[in-house]
């Protein structure tokens, strides 16, 4: 079964051996259309509350305003309603799937945990990235060469135990950490 999720943020627990837990949110969702292979077609809340894109498709699943995404997951669910979240209660481990925090274009040394050069005063090299190529031949720049570029925003998995799940705040307390900033929307799944 798969849950989309909101990250609250991090925390700790209080006992004689404490543990960094992260904190999430397990989304109210309506299952609008069901196929094969126990998928649907799920919708969510996310962002503003009007979106006038999708509103047609707001009025064919006779949905509210505040449910103006949609996904594609495998659910519990037989039948069009309200997403079954009772699975949630004995679930041991799950799989969490978030997008990294975005940093942009970054340099080499930031992207890459270069050393860099010297820091005196006369070097002239601080944190340039250095030589890229070789000799005469091949001529070029080799690929996968680890330069400066677009660093962060993506998808990563992790496998966490769950701590415990309340179901009716619908707060879900993970051991250890996921990727992505508090607030960032993802995807859970429960292992066997």
């Amino acid at each position: 079964m798969e849950f989309l999720v909101e990250k609250i943020g991090m925390s700790r627990t209080i006992d004689t051996q404490s543990k960094a837990v992260t904190l999430l949110r397990v989304l109210d969702a309506k299952v609008c259309e069901i196929y094969e292979n126990k998928k649907a077609l799920v919708a969510y809340a996310k962002g503003k509350m009007m979106n006038k894109a999708i509103a047609g498709q707001q009025k064919k699943y006779s949905l509210s305003k505040e449910f103006n995404r949609f996904a594609t997951l495998v659910v519990a669910n037989t039948d069009i309603g309200d997403l079954d979240m009772s699975a949630l209660e004995n679930a041991k481990r799950l799989k969490v799937t978030f997008k990294t925090k975005g940093r942009g274009f970054s340099g080499a040394m930031k992207r890459w945990n270069f050393q860099g050069g010297p820091a005196a005063h006369g070097s002239r090299f601080h944190r340039r990235l250095g030589s890229i190529g070789n000799r005469e031949w091949p001529g070029r720049v080799q690929p996968g060469k680890k330069m400066a570029g677009h660093y962060g925003n993506e998808t990563v998995s992790v496998q966490n135990d769950v701590i415990s799940f309340d179901k009716d705040s619908h707060i879900l307390v993970l051991k250890g950490s996921v990727s992505g900033f508090s607030g960032a929307y993802g995807k859970i799944q429960i292992l066997k």
